[in-house]
C-alpha cells in the first residue's frame, strides 16, 4: 500500500465518445457490410435461428442495401467522402478534447458501434497512451437495450482482450439533465427565431421501438415521455403545441407511437399549415433526420396539405453540444476514481 510521504501515482484518464455507426459509403456491398452487422446484433433483432437467417440473408441483405443506400447517398457529405454522422462524430470530440487542452491527463477519443472506427479501437488507443481510467460515454439520451446496452456491450466485450483492466465509469442516460434539456430548448428557440412563419406544432420525433422492447422492462418509452416533457415546460409548451412521436418502425411488429409521418398526414388533414419537426433522441444528425424527417417526412406532410415544415438541426458539435457534452462528462469524470486515490491514502 502507498504510503502517506508518496506522491500519487501519475493517472490519465481516456474518455470515449460513442454513436450507432455508418456504413464507410452508400454502394451496395458497403451498406450490406453495415446492415449486416447491426441486424445480426441480439440487443437489436431478437430474433434467431435458421428462419431468421434466412429472412436476413435471403431477403433483407439483398433488397435493403440499395433502398438505404439511396438514402445515404441524398445526405452524404462529399467534400470529407463520409456520412455527416461520422463528421460531427469526429467534431464533437475534437471540440470536446478542446475543452480539455489544459488537462494533459484527459484524452478525449470516439468510436461506432457498428462500421469504423470501431468501439475497441478507441479503448485500444486509449489504453495505449496510458489511459488506467476509462469513462465510456454513449451518446444517447434515453437509455434503451438496443442503443447503450449493446454500446456497452460492445465496450466489455473489446476489454475482455486486455490483460491490464482500467477503472471504469459510464455516463448515465441523461434524458432528464438540465443541461440536455437546456441546451434542446436553446437550440429549438435560436431555430424558430430564424423562421419567416412561426410553427402551430412542434413535433418531437423520436427514434421508434418495438413494443416488446418495453413489455420486458426497457425504459425507454418512459425516458422519451419525460424529455419531451421537461423540454415543453422549459419552451412554455402545452401538449398540443409539442407533440410526442417515433420514427423508423421497419418491421410488421407492434412498436410504440404515435408514428411520426402518420402524425403528420393527420394534421395536414386538419389544416394545420406549419410545422416544426425536432429530433432529440439523436445527438448528431445522420440518415435518420436528414433523410428520413428532412426529406420523407417533409413530402409527406406537404403532399396532404401543409404549407410550411422546418427541421431543427440536431444539437451535432454545436457551442451548445459541447457545452453539454462538457457539463456531463465533468459531472462523471473524476465521481468513484477520486474516492478509491483517498482510501488508498
Amino acid at each position: 500500500m502507498r504510503t502517506i510521504s508518496e506522491p500519487p501515482t501519475p493517472t490519465k484518464t481516456g474518455i470515449l465518445l460513442i454513436n450507432l455507426g455508418t456504413p464507410e459509403a452508400t454502394d451496395f456491398w458497403s451498406v450490406r457490410r453495415y446492415l449486416r452487422q447491426f441486424l445480426s446484433d441480439k440487443r437489436v433483432i431478437q430474433a434467431h435461428g435458421p428462419v431468421w437467417w434466412l429472412i436476413l440473408n435471403g431477403i433483407i441483405l439483398t433488397k435493403r442495401p440499395r433502398s438505404l443506400g439511396r438514402a445515404y447517398d441524398l445526405i452524404w457529405n462529399r467534400d470529407l467522402d463520409e456520412s455527416p454522422l461520422r463528421s460531427y462524430s469526429r467534431a464533437q470530440a475534437q471540440k470536446l478534447a478542446a475543452r480539455f487542452s489544459d488537462q494533459p491527463q484527459i484524452i478525449i477519443d470516439w468510436g461506432m458501434r457498428y462500421g469504423t472506427p470501431p468501439i475497441g479501437e478507441g479503448i485500444d488507443r486509449l489504453i495505449a497512451a496510458g489511459c488506467d481510467r476509462l469513462l465510456l460515454f454513449p451518446l444517447y439520451p434515453q437509455y434503451s437495450s438496443a442503443t447503450t446496452g449493446t454500446a456497452m456491450d460492445a465496450a466489455f466485450d473489446a476489454l475482455k482482450t486486455h490483460h491490464f483492466q482500467p477503472s471504469l465509469r459510464s455516463v448515465p442516460p441523461y434524458f432528464d439533465h438540465p443541461a440536455y434539456i437546456g441546451a434542446l430548448a436553446e437550440s429549438i428557440r435560436n431555430h424558430h427565431a430564424g423562421l419567416k412563419w412561426t410553427p402551430e406544432v412542434t413535433i418531437a420525433s423520436l427514434h421508434g421501438l418495438p413494443v416488446d422492447f418495453i413489455s420486458q422492462g426497457d425504459p425507454y418509452q418512459s425516458h422519451c415521455e419525460t424529455s419531451v416533457a421537461m423540454l415543453r415546460s422549459a419552451l412554455d409548451l402545452s401538449e398540443t403545441q409539442m407533440l410526442l412521436t417515433y420514427q423508423s418502425k421497419t418491421n410488421r411488429k407492434e412498436w410504440i407511437g404515435p408514428d411520426t409521418e402518420e402524425t403528420l398526414i393527420d394534421l395536414a388533414r386538419r389544416g394545420i399549415k406549419n410545422i416544426s419537426l425536432v429530433a432529440p433522441g439523436f445527438a448528431v444528425d445522420g440518415v435518420e433526420t436528414l433523410e428520413e424527417l428532412g426529406v420523407r417526412a417533409v413530402q409527406c406532410f406537404t403532399k396532404h396539405g401543409g404549407q410550411n415544415i422546418t427541421i431543427v438541426p440536431c444539437l451535432n458539435a454545436s457551442d451548445l453540444s459541447i457545452d453539454m457534452l462538457q457539463t456531463l462528462t465533468g459531472e462523471n469524470l473524476w465521481a468513484g476514481f477520486d474516492t478509491q486515490v483517498a482510501a488508498d491514502n
